[in-house]
């Protein structure tokens, strides 16, 4: 699985890169102006008809991943979900105000059974997200995330590489900027309290 797939800059173009080296400076999110996100319709961890319209108004953390992940899946929800626990504790103004979504990157496994039991593994709030995998490679297209079944291996399970991303979109469905998987908890909430308002 790649954390940083040479591909999303690509699809973002080379001034998103521009703008995260000034964001700091200027204020500007580090995505503003980019084409990630857009409408969706997918079915939550309960098995209702989840739309993208329903998250309007709020912050939204959009992960793309996989519940059959043998290792950074897990470890990056278990941060989001430890960032989730602190706001909770720190800052319930700003926590009030986000939607955490969990999106697979494999709806052929992904029950919503099997993303209930994932997510919750985490914190209350997330919602998991799966849907017809034509569905799923549009919102993956939509939000510039990479993902490939591989071939299975010698026991028949399989791999699904992808970039291991996390946006923070803002409250009418735009993109602001990436948390930073690779840091701990407390350095994702402090980015998500950085753009909250």
């Amino acid at each position: 699985m790649n954390r940083i797939f040479p591909a999303l800059f690509l699809a973002l173009g080379l001034s998103l890169g521009l703008a995260a080296c000034g964001g700091g400076a200027t204020g500007q999110p580090p995505l503003a102006g980019a084409r990630i996100g857009g409408p969706f319709t997918l079915t939550d961890q309960d098995g209702r008809q989840v739309r993208d319209g329903d998250f309007a108004g709020r912050y939204r953390i959009v992960y793309f991943g996989y519940t059959f992940c043998p290792d950074v899946c897990p470890t990056d929800m278990q941060k989001i979900g430890q960032a989730l626990h602190l706001l909770d504790k720190q800052a319930p103004r700003t926590a009030a105000k986000l939607a955490p979504i969990f999106i697979t990157v494999d709806p052929e496994r992904d029950t919503p059974a099997a993303i209930k039991q994932f997510v919750n593994a985490f914190h209350p709030k997330i919602i998991g997200l799966t849907g017809a995998p034509a569905t799923i490679a549009q919102v993956e297209k939509a939000y510039a995330v990479y993902a490939k079944k591989q071939p299975p291996g010698p026991g028949g399970g399989y791999m699904v590489d992808h970039v291991a991303i996390a946006y923070l979109m803002g409250p009418e469905g735009q993109p602001i900027t990436t948390l930073p998987l690779e840091k701990d908890g407390a350095a994702i909430a402090a980015e998500i309290q950085r753009w909250v308002r």
